[in-house]
């Protein structure tokens, strides 16, 4: 009889705690960690692939006669920053690499838009069918590269809200998942004031 109830009391202390680890959200910070890691591999691969066009644009655009050398080195001098930061699953806790990674990024979208303009005063780059194979190549990369980001904010999104929702935020503390870095919109400030509008004048 007494190894009856003793057998009891184990297997009763064994599934209080089994339910309480089903509750405490162990699994799904694994399953939302893979997630988010899975999602930034994404927005790293178009970031590459971006990357991996910038030469074959700047060899086909170097082609051109008198075109404004200071656009081209630009261009180069923000990919190779750009791909000089090694932005690791590891680091995305981390705010402040995520700002440097983004601000390197963001020197290259201006960059290549800044070429974009100056392209337009070039008939002959418009006409090469070279180029607006690679410009086609890019716009397509920049959608997915969007895309991609998307995806990624909300894979963060759904992790962060497990990490501070009660009483998951209770395993996060005691095993230290941290919130992880997201995108921020740059030029928030900017944008975040409204717009003047008069209709007054013409």
């Amino acid at each position: 009889m007494r190894m009856s109830v003793r057998s009891f009391g184990v297997w009763a202390t064994a599934l209080l705690l089994l339910t309480g680890l089903s509750g405490c959200g162990y699994n799904d910070f694994q399953r939302l960690d893979e997630q988010s890691k899975s999602a930034w591999s994404e927005v790293l691969n178009q970031y590459q692939r971006r990357a991996d066009l910038i030469p074959n644009i700047v060899a086909t655009v170097k082609g051109e006669a008198n075109f404004e050398q200071e656009t081209l080195t630009r261009v180069i001098e923000a990919r190779s920053k750009a791909t000089s930061i090694q932005m690791t699953p590891e680091m995305l806790n981390d705010p402040a690499a995520m700002q440097q990674f983004q601000a390197a990024q963001g020197e290259i979208s201006s960059a290549l838009s800044r070429l974009m303009v100056v392209v337009e005063q070039y008939p002959n780059l418009r006409a090469n069918q070279g180029f607006s194979d690679l410009r086609v190549q890019l716009e397509g990369t920049e959608n997915r590269i969007t895309v991609a980001r998307n995806r990624y904010i909300e894979a963060i999104q759904a992790y962060n809200v497990l990490s501070r929702s009660f009483p998951t935020n209770l395993t996060a503390m005691v095993l230290g998942y941290q919130p992880k870095a997201n995108f921020q919109v740059q030029n928030e400030a900017a944008i975040s004031t409204p717009p003047t509008v008069d209709f007054n004048k013409q």
